[in-house]
């Protein structure tokens, strides 16, 4: 990994699209409850479009904003993987106190963490998957040479078609909450088989990010008798924002009243 020029490695960098809305929310609305969360160094706000159409549906609908994530980049060096799953547990929490069944999903590095929150609660009705970053597009070589720099680099900056209009977060990539992610992905690539669950996979072709390996490894490694792993032709990594939104909409959409439709009630 090349350090980025001396003069981009600012102290702190504003939020991209700062005036869309990216803090934490809770939308409440019928018993079947789906909890959004989004990757790393971005906002809720890439969740948004999809929990905006989920709770027109009918579901009640949860997102959290990850420590570090939504202030200034620094702060995202500043915390552990643990802490980011401990913040989508109070959530999830808050949603199963309220729903009688909750999903839970997330985009990149939310996915992951929702895959490590399905390994460990069994009673969790489902997972939804985008762009799902359990491996990275990254060389062994690369990976190494990320622990070798982030001592003493805080940032790298990102390319500009990594960020859209519907994206809030940070342009640069810190470090070392890089590497955070890198220990969550073989925390739950060693989980897999913990999962049954059923599972959604939303993929894109054009991902840049993410290794076309990690969702097959998901769909793979899971033993969940019903999973579905859909390949998007003109999206890069944020499939929920990028060119197929509407697609993965109705994907999800017809996922979700298989295993849990919003109409679903408490029988005694």
């Amino acid at each position: 990994m090349k350090p980025a020029p001396a003069h981009t490695l600012v102290k702190e960098a504003p939020l991209v699209n700062p005036h869309l809305e990216g803090g934490p929310f809770f939308w409440e609305a019928g018993p079947v409850g789906v909890l959004l969360t989004h990757g790393y160094t971005a906002t809720s706000s890439e969740v948004r479009p999809l929990a905006e159409a989920l709770h027109a549906r009918g579901y009640t609908v949860a997102a959290p904003l990850l420590p570090g994530h939504g202030t200034q980049p620094s702060d995202a060096n500043q915390y552990r993987w643990q802490d980011w799953a401990l913040e989508v547990e109070k959530v999830y929490r808050q949603l199963a106190g309220r729903c009688f069944r909750v999903a839970v999903g997330g985009e990149s590095t939310g996915g992951v963490l929702s895959l490590y929150l399905a390994s460990q609660h069994p009673e969790i009705a489902a997972v939804l998957c985008y762009a799902p970053a359990l491996r990275l597009l990254l060389s062994p070589l690369k990976i190494a040479q990320l622990y070798l720099v982030s001592p003493f680099i805080p940032y790298t900056t990102k390319k500009p078609g990594e960020m859209n209009s519907y994206w809030q977060g940070y342009p640069v990539f810190p470090l070392k909450g890089a590497i955070e992610l890198l220990r969550l992905q073989g925390v739950v690539r060693r989980r897999l088989a913990d999962i049954s669950q059923p599972v959604f996979i939303a993929q894109g072709r054009l991902d840049p990010t993410v290794s076309a390996r990690a969702p097959v490894e998901i769909y793979e490694g899971v033993r969940s008798q019903h999973k579905e792993l859909h390949w998007l032709d003109h999206s890069a990594h944020c499939v929920l924002i990028d060119r197929d939104m509407d697609q993965v909409t109705a994907h999800t959409f017809r996922f979700l009243d298989r295993v849990l439709p919003v109409n679903e009630t408490v029988h005694d």
